[in-house]
């Protein structure tokens, strides 16, 4: 008796999911951990902003059927203005460039029959995490931190994936995310909680190993709860992908929702630590 079609596990799909992340690992981790080398500082900062830039325009087009254009390019500006300021280590400005770009938008998107409160609510939902990204990248071991970032999200998101296909089992939240299972949660927050503990072991990060794992654990709870709020988000409007730029994985927005969450946990852990609070 063959499985039940929603049962069956996509092998398929999982390896062009492989594929397409062996293509963008390297060049992620390629940019923030070259950007510290002299005539190299751009690439984290062109980083952000092709990811700023297609963000937007799938969120324009999630949100703003009927003028995406208009709208994606209010939200890049506004969050492209705010990332450039944090980059200049104006973080004052940078939230205020962030509060006055959703007004804008919002205007934006009034001028063009489209609802301002999702226009205003996306440069909010996205530049925050931006700002967040570039002020701890450019901290004092920013480069680790960002590393220890990406290391736990993805070991969160990774392991939830296979431990809850491989065991399956109740499901965490059926009505916004049917496929996500108690099991996946409890093996993603595992595996984020190792790898803290394991970069703040045996990498040149300035961290005690429990602090680590601390962290590692917080960063993946974070990272299944973006993943969640997406997934609600995605059933809000009525689509099943952000996009499809990413084969196998959907939209950019897709692929980054958990780190969206996460980097702003990282980044508060990045400031207490910085206060000297968790050596």
């Amino acid at each position: 008796m063959s499985l039940p079609q929603a049962r069956r596990f996509d092998w398929a799909n999982l390896g062009v999911r492989v594929a397409s992340a062996t293509v963008l690992v390297p060049a992620v981790l390629g940019a923030v951990w070259f950007s510290d080398l002299p005539g190299l500082r751009w690439m984290f900062l062109v980083l952000v902003a092709v990811a700023v830039a297609l963000l937007a325009i799938e969120w324009g087009a999630m949100t703003a059927p009927t003028a995406p254009v208009r709208v994606s390019t209010a939200l890049t500006v506004a969050i492209l203005a705010a990332a450039f300021l944090a980059y200049q280590s104006h973080m004052p400005l940078a939230w205020g460039a962030a509060a006055l770009g959703a007004v804008a938008a919002a205007l934006v998107a009034r001028g063009v029959s489209e609802r301002p409160t999702n226009a205003a609510f996306g440069v909010i939902y996205l530049a925050i995490p931006v700002v967040c990204l570039v002020w701890l990248r450019g901290m004092p071991e920013g480069r680790q931190w960002t590393i220890l970032l990406f290391a736990v999200a993805w070991a969160a998101d990774i392991a939830a994936f296979a431990v809850g296909s491989a065991l399956k089992g109740p499901k965490l939240w059926p009505k916004f995310s049917p496929n996500k299972t108690w099991s996946g949660f409890i093996g993603g927050l595992v595996a984020a909680a190792a790898t803290g503990a394991t970069m703040a072991a045996f990498s040149a990060i300035v961290l005690s190993v429990p602090a680590g794992a601390l962290i590692g654990l917080l960063g993946g709870l974070a990272t299944m709860a973006g993943d969640l709020w997406e997934s609600m988000l995605k059933r809000r409007f009525g689509v099943k992908d952000s996009g499809d730029l990413i084969p196998g994985h959907g939209g950019l927005l897709d692929r980054v929702d958990g780190l969206m969450f996460a980097v702003v946990v990282l980044a508060a852990a990045r400031l207490i630590n910085h206060w000297g609070w968790a050596h």
